[in-house]
Parts: structure tokens; sequence; C-alpha cells
């Protein structure tokens, strides 16, 4: 089973940039497809993007296209989001999401594993 912490949230300015990291421990990393998920109050959950396990295969939400990047580095067990050109509709709690076997999902119900979410707030 795999543990999953978030970090690098925090209150940013419209345009400002973040970049968030999911450290992984207690399972072999570089056998789950890696995920970044969001919820705003009110909403449902929502995909942001997903990594295959060797990091070569991204797909990502038409709202992060062209603005988010997801990267991992397998020897670190992290996965990072970096989050440039930010809205304040990208404010929610973004969670990093864990799929065994690896097969590509943008549901997050699909998932097995997840960390326990950073805030991330855009506003002036």
């Amino acid at each position: 089973q795999v543990q999953l912490v978030e970090s690098g949230g925090g209150l940013v300015q419209p345009g400002g940039s973040l970049r968030l990291s999911c450290a992984a421990s207690g399972g072999t990393f570089s056998r789950y497809l890696m995920g970044w998920f969001r919820q705003a109050p009110g909403k449902e959950r929502e995909f942001v993007a997903w990594i295959s396990l060797s990091g070569i295969a991204t797909r990502y939400a038409d709202s992060a296209k062209g603005r988010f990047t997801i990267s991992r580095d397998n020897a670190k067990n992290t996965v990072y989001l970096q989050m440039n050109s930010l809205k304040p509709e990208d404010s929610a709690v973004y969670y990093c999401a864990a799929r065994d076997g690896g097969v590509s999902s943008v549901d997050y119900t699909d998932y097995n594993y997840w960390g326990q979410g950073t805030q991330v707030t855009v506003s002036s």
C-alpha cells in the first residue's frame, strides 16, 4: 500500500506559478499511474493530469493544457505539478492519486490511493 503526501500549495496572485509535489512511500512507485485532481468548494473532484509509469505519456484536462506540466521522478518517488499562468478558477484543494497497474484513467474513482490534499488559492 502506498502513502501519498502533497506539498507546495499556497496563496498566489493571478498569473503566478506554483509547483506541487507529491511524495510516495510504502510501495513500488514505478508501478503506479500517477494523477492530479482538484476539488473546489461545492464542486465535484475533477481530473487535472496523469502521467504514465515511465513518465513518457501524459494527459491533461482542457483547463490545464498549456499551463500545467506533470512530471515524475521515479528515483525520488515523487510526482510534480508545475502550474503557470494561474487563474482564480484554479483555486481548489489539489490531490495526488495513484492507480495500481498503470492503466490510464481520468476518472477519480479508478484511483486506489490518495493524498490528503493541498490548498491552492489564486487571488489578488
